[in-house]
């Protein structure tokens, strides 16, 4: 956003400041002047001169020696230019003054060109006429300027000795400012002379806006019919006959060229003026053109094209909004008109849209497109309805008073109901309170007074101006006032409250530990997508029905292999073993702890089930038992130290069936592990045994604890004895074990498996298991009765199992 420091001085007229105070207070108040360019930078000495006579050089064909008035007296000036005669008023630098570049329209020097008295082909020269590009600026920004030549003043409303740069409007400075996208009203010249004058506390002065139209009714001239309203919430028409196209006055001219815009004519010119001022983009069409002076607003179709103004045939879809009348689109809404309606110097009846469209399908649209415009980058950000009413009215005063057409009375508004403007509760404790301040409420009113916000007394309610979107809640209330408070009168103070000692969560305790002994096995972390293909559930040989197959799909997938959240966590761990595997890598260890997303139903009505995964894998160098060592170690860190259950029967179609096993731990299933299938190792490409254990952690956090009682060495000896046993292959050591704790009592201190035999010594379907049962008492020593009756209930239990005692 760029504004010229004269224009807005004409709605802040006591504004008085240098550019660079003008930049720190605006800054300083939140409106961020990025920097600034004076116009007149390297101009001086640069005066209106009158030609009184010419006459050719002596020793050159190509040179005029003129005499020139320049107010307090004649100097005799040669140029090369030959656009010039008597009578014509042109830009002089006298001697010791400077210009900013050469004529040839190039890069302007850092300090410009000094000028001097001289000699041209033996004639003397005290002074040099000027062009367009020695000020410093071009033809797009001054069209009246000859291609090659100097300068001529065609008002003559300036005379000899008047200062030129004044004359041209170059003695301004533009200021280029860094908007915040919630502050769509400072994307106007007006919304910005606003934040001027509350910055500067100066009166505030609205232009003028008065249309007197005609007698007659634009109702009869022009219909609108708007079939999208969520798109076009409010569409304002008006129309103007007898136009008289020309240029648009000087004032105007010099204003949209600060604003780095190019003058063309004054009806496009005041629609550019309107759109700079207001922030309220607006279209011109030929009525003519319109077919049945009808304008409907609605999506094209898909598959239309349309050919713009800039001569392009665009593609359209359904998703974007046109302007049509009553047989084709003339224009995309909000972007840019259409070649079949664009406005000539033969059109006599004009017809001026202001509507409000919907910002984020203008920018999507404009995407799509390929054509980022000026008016869609301001409607992109969300604009004020109200604000277009305000700006057709303001094109067509503009219009009467440069006299460019006979404005028709009246105004088509197409409108649904408008929102209620914002009220918000006035609470000057509670923002002093935020700020840290004291400000006195009746120094917050006046500021909002400035900012347009009513204050209703009885109901100390304030009422928000439609133009401040930005101004939401209480915090938005505070941060005005700190603005034109003033950041720096609000004291330094230390932070209220009470000081906590700062830490991780006890899940993230969980996770750093979980961390900790898997890198201590000889794990390194890896770090896999979010996003799968639903084909990784064939991989893992998972069944039609399998309720992990019931995937939320994601709706604008970055492609087909990543079109759905992962509801299980082993295919990138198998995809990146697969990696290493064909890298040739001997052993690779990988864990990784991230989340997988089980929908509670489809399609989605509530977030899903985001549950956490230790997940670890590897091949190489271990086993089945290596991983259980992991899981175990685990286990025991974060004080799970009672008995882990192993549960065979975990039926995992991607695992080994007769390696594979549940991680049962207080009754409820907290994972599990195994050897992968040989037939998902194919699908992966792993061409050796690997094993994976998947660990559930919101069921393990629960039950974790960093608590640890200290227990004294024992005071009493203990007694251990050795069993061996002949158990049927189909019973399980942990059943063995069970017996042995549950049979044991209170003297039963461990127990541990030393050794398992099966061969030919051992009858067929039966192998040997052997125990070491160590027991101990707290309060005395133990004697042979009391463990011969604990181990005499052990072997009765084992005998119901169907185990024999070896002798």
């Amino acid at each position: 956003m760029n504004t010229a420091l004269s224009w807005i001085k004409a709605y802040v007229p006591e504004l008085e400041c240098t550019p660079q105070e003008y930049l720190d207070r605006m800054t300083l108040t939140g409106t961020k002047v990025e920097t600034f360019e004076c116009l007149d930078k390297n101009l001086a000495k640069i005066v209106v001169g009158k030609i009184m006579s010419t006459e050719k050089h002596p020793d050159a064909d190509k040179l005029i020696v003129c005499q020139v008035d320049v107010g307090t007296e004649t100097l005799q000036i040669v140029t090369g230019a030959q656009n010039v005669g008597v009578g014509d008023l042109i830009p002089i630098v006298l001697d010791g003054g400077k210009v900013a570049g050469g004529h040839d329209g190039g890069p302007l020097p850092e300090d410009g060109i000094p000028i001097k008295n001289g000699k041209l082909r033996g004639v003397e020269s005290y002074g040099m006429m000027c062009g367009i590009e020695e000020l410093g600026s071009s033809r797009d920004f001054y069209p009246e300027a000859p291609e090659d030549g100097v300068y001529i003043f065609k008002d003559g409303d300036v005379k000899p000795g008047d200062d030129a740069i004044a004359a041209l409007g170059l003695n301004d400075t533009v200021f280029e400012y860094e908007i915040t996208s919630n502050r769509v009203d400072c994307y106007s010249v007006i919304g910005i002379a606003l934040e001027a004058a509350v910055t500067f506390d100066k009166p505030f002065v609205m232009p003028t806006v008065n249309v007197k139209g005609n007698n007659e009714d634009v109702n009869d001239y022009v219909k609108v019919e708007v079939a999208d309203t969520e798109l076009c919430s409010r569409y304002c028409a008006r129309v103007v006959k007898n136009i008289k196209i020309g240029p648009s006055p000087k004032w105007m001219q010099r204003r949209l060229a600060a604003s780095g815009i190019r003058p063309i004519n004054n009806i496009v010119d005041i629609t550019n003026y309107v759109m700079e001022e207001y922030g309220q983009p607006m279209h011109a069409y030929d009525l003519d053109t319109v077919a049945g002076h009808k304008i409907v607003v609605k999506r094209a179709a898909n598959g239309d094209e349309f050919m713009t103004l800039d001569g392009t045939m665009r593609a359209l879809d359904d998703n974007m909004l046109m302007i049509c009348d009553a047989e084709k689109q003339i224009g995309i809404a909000g972007i840019m008109g259409g070649e079949n309606s664009k406005i000539t110097d033969s059109a006599t009846t004009l017809l001026f849209e202001a509507a409000t469209f919907n910002g984020a399908n203008i920018r999507k649209s404009a995407k799509r497109l390929g054509l980022r415009t000026d008016a869609s980058g301001k409607f992109e950000k969300g604009l004020d309805p109200r604000n277009a009413y305000d700006a057709i009215n303001r094109a067509c005063s503009l219009i009467e008073e440069l006299g460019c057409g006979e404005v028709v009375g009246g105004v088509v508004d197409v409108c649904v109901p408008l929102k209620e403007l914002r009220k918000l509760e006035f609470r000057p404790g509670r923002i002093n309170e935020l700020l840290g301040t004291d400000v006195p409420a009746e120094d917050m009113l006046d500021i909002f007074a400035k900012l347009k916000l009513e204050y209703d007394k009885s109901t100390n309610m304030l009422t928000v101006p439609s133009f401040r979107q930005d101004l939401e809640g209480l915090a938005d209330l505070a941060e005005e006032v700190a603005r034109f408070y003033g950041y720096d009168k609000i004291p330094s103070t230390l932070p209220s409250g009470e000081a906590t000692t700062g830490k991780i969560s006890f899940k993230q305790r969980i996770e750093a530990k979980a961390r900790e002994v898997a890198e201590y096995c000889g794990f390194s972390q890896g770090m896999c997508y979010s996003f799968e293909s639903p084909k990784v559930f064939d991989k893992l040989c998972l069944d039609e029905n399998d309720v992990l197959r019931n995937a939320i799909e994601i709706s604008n997938p970055l492609g087909e292999d990543y079109k759905i959240m992962r509801t299980i966590s082993l295919n990138g761990m198998l995809t990146s073993l697969s990696t290493n595997y064909n890298r040739r890598n001997k052993d690779a260890k990988l864990y990784e702890l991230a989340n997988i997303y089980l929908p509670k139903s489809l399609p989605l009505t509530e977030s899903p089930d985001e549950r956490m995964q230790f997940t670890l894998g590897f091949y190489g160098d271990g086993d089945f038992f290596t991983m259980k060592g992991v899981v175990e170690e685990f286990f025991d860190s974060i004080g799970m130290s009672n008995k882990i259950i192993y549960d065979p029967k975990s039926s995992k179609k991607f695992l080994h069936p007769g390696r594979q096993a549940n991680i049962c731990y207080g009754g409820k299933v907290c994972g599990y592990l195994g050897e992968v299938h040989p037939e998902v190792l194919d699908n992966y490409e792993i061409g050796t045994k690997a094993y994976v254990a998947v660990l559930d952690m919101p069921n393990i956090v629960p039950q974790a604890s960093f608590d640890r009682k200290y227990e004294g060495v024992a005071k009493y000896p203990a007694v251990s004895r050795d069993i061996s046993m002949v158990v049927p292959k189909e019973i399980l050591v942990g059943d063995i074990e069970a017996m042995i704790a549950q049979r044991g009592g209170k003297i039963l201190e461990s127990y541990s498996l030393f050794d398992v035999y099966e061969g030919e010594q051992i009858k067929s379907g039966f192998k040997s298991i052997a125990y070491n049962i160590t027991f101990r008492a707290k309060d005395r020593t133990l004697e042979d009765n009391d463990v011969n009756g604990a181990m005499k209930k052990i072997l009765n239990g084992l005998e119901g199992l169907g185990i024999e005692l070896r002798q």
